[in-house]
């Protein structure tokens, strides 16, 4: 059974009513993780899993994407196609999974055209057209040529598109919406990890864990390239991702600086991934800032 629920209040309703007849509940948004957890407490039984979140109890796991390979990729076909080194990205929510794509996503496009900005306005949505139109605007009207949207409406590349600007939207293959200016995005293939939940409870075998998958794993990943992208713009991805699915690239080694001048990643180090994930600062390069 699938449902949709906001964030907020109801969540935990629902999820309580999920319990009372399910073996297996995944719950796919970040905002669900305290309602999943207090409702685990209830039902000790029951096999909890939450999507983005940092929180496990003995029936509760975590999983997420190294979202910020595939906001690597991402940022370095912007980065390549920019020809005014403006680029804009509307985040969804200050939260790090976000910050971390970002900042990935800067980097990037600093690597292959250096001195891009990159300007963040933030929507505080993962689906309000409205809302995520009106951001898209703010930054088009700054004179980006390129616009990356977090969230999961096509609003923003479309606003872009009637502009003629390249756009990125995010977690689907989004060409259909913008067929002239569409580059890529991130996307996520959670499936097969499902069928390895599912199994591991099947065998008895499951474990609460946080588990991160990434290029590697094939959890990660970036949608079908545009159908105007430049052959050698797609080659420097592909080649980019072969590198990660080697295991032969880290995203976040230093020297990293943040946008207030503070090296926060000496040179010859690389983040952790608890400090990636606990994120909370913008990259040398990102216009904006993260709102308390």
């Amino acid at each position: 059974m699938s449902r949709s629920v906001p964030e907020g209040p109801d969540a935990e309703r629902v999820i309580e009513e999920l319990a009372q007849d399910h073996d297996i509940i995944f719950t796919t948004s970040f905002g669900y993780m305290d309602p999943t957890i207090s409702v685990a407490k209830k039902h000790p039984d029951v096999l909890f899993m939450h999507a983005t979140g940092y929180k496990t109890a003995e029936n509760v796991g975590t999983y997420q994407t190294k979202g910020y390979e595939s906001g690597y990729l991402s940022g370095l076909a912007a980065g390549a196609i920019t020809k005014n080194k403006k680029i804009g990205y509307v985040g969804a929510f200050p939260i790090p999974e976000v910050i971390y794509t970002i900042n990935a996503f800067t980097l990037a496009a600093q690597s292959v055209n250096p001195d891009t900005k990159v300007n963040v306005v933030w929507s505080n949505t993962w689906f309000d057209p409205t809302a995520e139109r009106q951001a898209a605007i703010s930054l088009l009207d700054k004179g980006v040529d390129v616009l990356a949207n977090y969230q999961d409406s096509p609003a923003g590349i479309q606003a872009a598109a009637k502009r003629g600007v390249w756009g990125m939207g995010n977690d689907a293959d989004m060409s259909e919406y913008a067929p002239e200016t569409y580059i890529t995005n991130p996307v996520i293939h959670w499936g097969p990890y499902y069928v390895e939940v599912v199994q591991s409870w099947i065998d008895g075998t499951w474990k609460s864990e946080s588990y991160l998958g990434g290029i590697k794993e094939g959890m990660a990943d970036i949608a079908p390239f545009g159908k105007n992208v430049p052959k050698k713009v797609q080659d420097l991805v592909n080649e980019k991702k072969q590198e990660m699915a080697d295991g032969k690239f880290e995203v976040f080694k230093g020297p990293i600086y943040d946008n207030k001048g503070k090296l926060r990643v000496a040179e010859g180090e690389t983040m952790s991934v608890e400090d990636i994930l606990a994120m909370d600062w913008l990259v040398k390069g990102v216009n904006g800032t993260i709102p308390k």
